[in-house]
């Protein structure tokens, strides 16, 4: 479900479970990861990628749908991940090897930066087709990481966008063939790993402090 290895200085946390959706299993997973990178010494940064088609497609619906008696401490969780990659004392990059959905796409915007596979795949905030609304914190890291114009977009269409204009929003920061996604992410993420990690963690909590509380506060509001 999880593999966790290292390439150099660049940690590479690679998701696979099908769609990668937040079951708690998968959660469970990711932050155990994230638990042992928290403590990490020396130069370092952080990739992480999906298989197949999907990077990410967001919250398990089907176990929600099974479960909705733990809404609400559910959501939390995800807001908690959402938030630690926000204050993860390391530089992150997010290689999109395909569909990135709903929370996967707020998965995407928690880390610094984005590459995207060019050929195939989507950036999709679906939750208006789906008749869901965004909670605060989920509102908040969107807001902070786009532009007004694009959060507005995407959040009240529901717009699907390809690689290339994702990379015009600003969703992501570079688009690749299939098998180039990966490696350019590694060529950032290793540019990036002599950086002070505790510094960028700080950098970041003063950057998206409003989102971080959001994220970190009662999950419905």
């Amino acid at each position: 479900m999880i593999d966790l290895r290292r390439d150099g200085d660049v940690h590479i946390l690679r998701f696979d479970a099908g769609e990668n959706r937040f079951g708690p299993d998968f959660l469970d997973a990711v932050e155990g990861a994230l638990d042992s990178l928290e403590g990490a010494e020396g130069p370092g940064a952080l990739v992480t990628t999906g298989t197949g088609k999907f990077y990410s497609n967001g919250l398990d619906l089907d176990w929600l749908g099974a479960n909705e008696d733990k809404f609400e401490p559910y959501l939390e969780r995800v807001h908690g991940l959402y938030a630690r990659l926000l204050s993860l004392p390391l530089p992150t990059v997010a290689a999109v090897n395909g569909h990135a959905f709903a929370g996967g796409g707020m998965l995407v915007l928690a880390h610094d930066f984005a590459v995207m596979r060019d050929d195939r795949g989507y950036f999709c905030l679906p939750e208006v087709d789906l008749g869901m609304s965004f909670t605060p914190g989920m509102s908040a890291l969107i807001q902070a990481r786009l532009t007004a114009p694009v959060a507005h977009e995407a959040m009240i269409t529901g717009r699907r966008y390809t690689a290339a204009q994702a990379l015009d929003a600003g969703f992501v920061q570079r688009t690749a063939p299939e098998d180039g996604v990966l490696p350019a992410a590694l060529e950032l993420a290793a540019s990036l790993a002599p950086k002070q990690g505790k510094s960028v963690g700080r950098i970041r909590a003063g950057m998206y402090g409003p989102a971080l509380a959001a994220l970190r506060g009662p999950a419905l509001g």
